[in-house]
């Protein structure tokens, strides 16, 4: 998706159709042409999927530190905070808790704009915390993922959080709380590792690439063709890797859906 600088017009990436914002707004940022999902960051993903002015967010002031004053171009905290400043977002992870239909529930939303939705100890405490209080409320727990991955700046600490986070879901399938992953474009990496696939329900935007490794870094390790549309929602619903594949427009409903199943609040 390409955005006029007077933000008034989107172009798709696929079809090339240039379409006014307030129709692709109204599309749930899908072109009105071929269906292509434009990537959306954690903000219009609240407005689609919460209740309106029920979002109530927590934990933001954890932010990531520099456990090893990392620097490539620049050092870490100064793009940590030119990133901030560009995004207006503190961290590549959005959580809080809000109304999905009928129930609340624990929200988690990652964003692609800050630093590639990458996952440092800052994320990985944020989606820890939210389930931590998803347990102590009993409230079900949606997480949205888009991600390249760890982040390669906090190195080991990073690495560090797909443990955390996968043990704190270990605590919330004993506590019998649902958890609803929902993969969006990209999902890859550490990510991918760890919460995102450990959903009770996991659903995938359609045509939307999920995966550990790129399909050309796994060309290029085991020299081999891979099969068309490796790795993209469509051919691991095929194989029995996700749930569900749901159109953006239908992802509120489909969660209220399951939620009715899955949920009994004692």
């Amino acid at each position: 998706m390409k955005k006029s600088e007077d933000g008034l017009w989107y172009k798709c990436s696929a079809c090339g159709e240039i379409s006014y914002h307030k129709v692709v707004i109204e599309n749930y940022y899908t072109c009105p042409k071929c269906k292509s999902n434009f990537r959306i960051g954690s903000k219009e993903w609240i407005e689609i999927l919460a209740e309106p002015n029920t979002f109530e967010e927590h934990f933001s002031e954890i932010k990531s530190d520099d456990p090893l004053g990392f620097k490539d171009t620049v050092k870490y905290p100064k793009r940590l905070k030119e990133i901030e400043k560009k995004t207006s977002l503190s961290e590549a992870v959005k959580c809080g808790t809000c109304y999905i239909g009928p129930f609340k529930a624990g929200l988690g939303v990652m964003d692609f704009s800050f630093m590639g939705g990458s996952m440092g100890s800052a994320v990985g405490e944020r989606i820890t915390l939210l389930i931590e209080k998803c347990i102590r409320e009993g409230m079900p727990l949606i997480m949205v993922c888009a991600s390249g991955g760890a982040r390669m700046q906090e190195s080991i600490f990073s690495l560090m959080q797909m443990v955390k986070t996968s043990a704190s879901l270990k605590l919330l399938s004993d506590a019998r709380i649902p958890y609803i992953s929902v993969l969006t474009h990209p999902t890859t990496g550490g990510v991918s590792a760890s919460f995102a696939f450990l959903g009770d329900v996991i659903i995938a935007e359609p045509n939307a690439l999920i995966g550990f490794a790129g399909p050309r870094v796994i060309e290029q390790t085991i020299r081999q063709k891979l099969p068309d549309g490796f790795q993209r929602s469509e051919f691991l619903l095929e194989k029995g890797q996700i749930d569900m594949i749901v159109e953006r427009r239908n992802i509120k409903d489909t969660l209220v859906k399951i939620l009715k199943i899955l949920y009994k609040k004692t």
